[in-house]
C-alpha cells in the first residue's frame, strides 16, 4: 500500500506541473508497454483520452512559452490541475475500501493544488524578467520534469515521492523568497509611480 501511496504522490505532484503532459505519458507509456497500468487508470490509453491529451498539450505548450499568457493559463488551471491530481489518484489505487479511495483523492489534490501554486507563483515571478528565455527554460524543464515525475512514480514509486518531497521542498523556498523580494521591491517603489 505504501508504494501506491508513494505513486499516487508522484502522479499528483506531476499533474499539478502539467496535467496534459502527465496523462499522455500515462497512456504513451501503457501503449509502449513500459509500464502497466493499475485498472482504473487504463482509460488513458485509449486513443479519445491520449488525443484529447495531446491536443490540450499542445495547446498548453505554446501557451506556457508566452508572458503573461501563461499566468492566464495557470489561473484558468488552477481548478483543473487539483482536480485531475484527485481524479488520477482516486483512480490509481484500484479497489480498496471507498474511504481510502477518497483518502487517495484529498492527497492527491492536495498535492497537485501544491505544485501547481508553487509552479504558478514561480512563472509569474519570472514573467517579470524582460528576455523570454528564461520563460521558455522552466516551461521546457516543468514538461520534462512532469513526463520523467510520471514514469519514476510508475517504475520506482518511493523514488519519484521523494523526488517530489524535495522539489516542494525547494518550490517553496523559491516562493517565499520570491514573495520577499517583491515586497522589498513593492516597499522601496517611490509613492506616485
Amino acid at each position: 500500500m505504501s508504494s501506491i501511496l508513494s505513486a499516487v504522490l508522484g502522479l499528483s505532484f506531476a499533474a499539478g506541473l502539467n496535467t496534459y503532459a502527465t496523462i499522455l505519458a500515462l497512456g504513451v507509456l501503457q501503449r509502449l508497454g513500459v509500464v502497466d497500468l493499475p485498472t482504473g487508470l487504463e482509460v488513458v490509453a485509449s486513443v479519445p483520452v491520449m488525443i484529447a491529451a495531446a491536443f490540450m498539450y499542445l495547446v498548453e505548450f505554446v501557451a506556457d512559452k508566452i508572458p503573461y499568457i501563461d499566468s492566464i493559463w495557470d489561473a484558468i488551471h488552477t481548478v483543473v490541475r487539483p482536480a485531475a491530481g484527485a481524479l488520477l489518484a482516486y483512480a490509481a489505487v484500484g479497489n480498496v475500501s471507498p474511504e481510502w479511495q477518497m483518502v487517495a483523492a484529498l492527497a492527491g489534490g492536495s498535492v497537485a493544488l501544491t505544485s501547481h501554486t508553487a509552479k504558478a507563483s514561480t512563472r509569474a515571478a519570472v514573467n517579470l524578467s524582460p528576455e523570454p528565455f528564461s520563460n521558455w527554460a522552466l516551461s521546457l524543464f516543468e514538461d520534462g520534469l512532469a513526463i520523467g515525475l510520471t514514469w519514476l512514480a510508475l517504475e520506482h514509486p518511493y523514488v519519484a515521492l521523494t523526488v517530489a518531497i524535495v522539489l516542494l521542498a525547494i518550490l517553496l523556498a523559491l516562493v517565499s523568497v520570491l514573495v520577499r523580494a517583491f515586497r522589498g521591491w513593492r516597499r522601496r517603489e517611490p509613492l506616485g509611480s
